[in-house]
């Protein structure tokens, strides 16, 4: 009786193996026989991290929510890596159907020819009111009279400052709307109220923040109206509204409550530390950094718009982050997928919970109905000041972005400028020399290009 247990145990483990293993195939070709007849939409991007996960739950909705696409994300590195993948790999069989691009990269996605316009699948959709689509954001990725981009990960720049400092040191905050003299007076009392303990305020030494400074001014910083009515021959750093801006920086600087962090990711990563252990009360970042500034801070949080010029309303700025679009070297049927997918992505509901994974800004109007959204804003009211912002500005030449190719050269350029000026170096001159280095560069693509 022993011997046959033992003969019957082995025996039925290696059956029900077996049978795990029939089932299993059977289950895996179901599941590659449900997939195997959908087109297959390869799709390229930059985002890691918690990004990527809240990207991954969006794909993974839209090939839940019908059987004719199967969208396959890759990520490709950082944004600059993937740009010249995408433009070496067009044309080959390993190119994308869809793909994401930063928004300094617009004008030379749409001088590489490589892409089909969005405008045209709009134009042949009668379910898809592009015009719920935030207008601002939709005017950084349109050129001719098309839309050839579709804005997806969007940010803008904001005002940040800590609202318990604040109330502890009896000082008023700023408007929603600030004049650059609104943020040097809080500034101003927090350095003096707290006996010089806290830094009245930072600006990063980062070229995207001179931009939205000209955007904000009504100002452009290329011709042919930024590029949107021609490709730009020439730059004018050296300008009113860019002078009044680093003009204001050094009234901080030398009143003393100005803390200077430099340049480049380790100065975004130690203003957001200094803000938090409370070594500074006013800085300007991306309204992506809301999760991180909300996630492990004490202090009530206080959001505004960027600061404008004192004396003007504010025009508004432009948005910052990422664009989807659609390569040409496809056939139709993935083309239309890949514009299926983008139209997705969009849809107030997947949109709403978007911003509340990642801190990008939800881009249909109607995400504001949305629970996810609502649920969000009354845990940090704070947090509807950006999507606010967006949503009122009236989109112009001046914040609808720069359509000019070298842009990553030009904000090094703008950056040595700042740094110049922060240095105590004379405004004119740093402008002057950033405005003969960066129109150099421009004639050299210019020519390069047949332009």
């Amino acid at each position: 009786m022993k011997n046959t247990k033992k003969i019957i145990l082995p025996l039925l483990l290696v059956i029900g193996a077996v049978l795990v293993a029939v089932f299993s195939n059977v289950i895996s070709n179901k599941s590659t026989a449900s997939s195997s007849h959908r087109t297959q939409i390869v799709f390229w991007h930059e985002l890691g991290g918690p990004s990527e996960d809240a990207l991954e739950k969006v794909v993974d909705g839209f090939n839940k929510s019908q059987d004719k696409y199967q969208v396959v994300p890759k990520y490709q590195g950082t944004y600059d890596e993937a740009i010249q993948k995408i433009l070496q790999t067009h044309g080959s069989s390993t190119s994308p159907a869809v793909f994401q691009a930063f928004d300094i990269s617009t004008a030379q996605m749409i001088h590489s020819g490589f892409t089909t316009p969005i405008q045209d699948f709009i134009d042949k959709d009668n379910n898809f009111d592009v015009n719920k689509i935030s207008p601002v954001a939709r005017s950084f990725y349109s050129n001719g009279g098309k839309q050839q981009g579709m804005p997806f990960n969007t940010s803008q720049p904001v005002l940040y400052y800590n609202a318990t400092l604040l109330k502890k040191y009896g000082i008023t905050p700023p408007p929603v709307s600030p004049s650059y003299s609104d943020i040097t007076r809080v500034a101003k009392q927090l350095y003096e109220k707290s006996d010089h303990k806290v830094k009245g305020m930072t600006v990063q030494v980062y070229g995207w923040f001179m931009e939205q400074a000209l955007a904000n001014s009504g100002a452009s910083l290329a011709n042919n109206n930024d590029g949107h009515t021609g490709n730009p021959t020439e730059v004018n750093l050296n300008n009113p509204a860019s002078v009044k801006f680093l003009e204001w920086i050094r009234e901080n600087i030398k009143a003393g409550d100005f803390i200077d962090y430099g340049s480049g990711a380790s100065a975004g990563a130690n203003q957001t530390a200094g803000f938090l252990a409370n070594k500074v009360g006013i800085f300007i970042q991306s309204s992506a950094s809301i999760g991180q500034l909300t996630a492990n801070n004490k202090n009530e949080l206080g959001i505004t718009y960027f600061p404008h010029p004192d004396g003007q309303k504010a025009n508004g700025v432009a948005i910052g982050g990422a664009a989807l679009w659609i390569s040409n070297d496809k056939p139709k049927d993935v083309q239309q997928g890949a514009y299926e997918f983008i139209k997705y992505a969009l849809k107030p509901e997947v949109q709403a919970q978007w911003q509340k994974d990642t801190g990008y800004l939800a881009l249909n109007k109607d995400s504001q109905k949305q629970k996810v959204l609502k649920d969000l804003y009354k845990q940090t009211p704070a947090a509807k000041v950006p999507g606010r912002q967006l949503a009122t500005a009236k989109p112009n030449y001046y914040n609808s972005g720069i359509l000019m190719e070298g842009m990553q050269l030009t904000r090094q350029l703008e950056e040595i400028a700042m740094e110049t000026v922060y240095n105590g170096g004379d405004i004119n001159k740093a402008l002057e020399k950033a405005d003969k280095d960066i129109n150099a560069n421009l004639h050299t693509l210019n020519k390069a290009n047949g332009y």
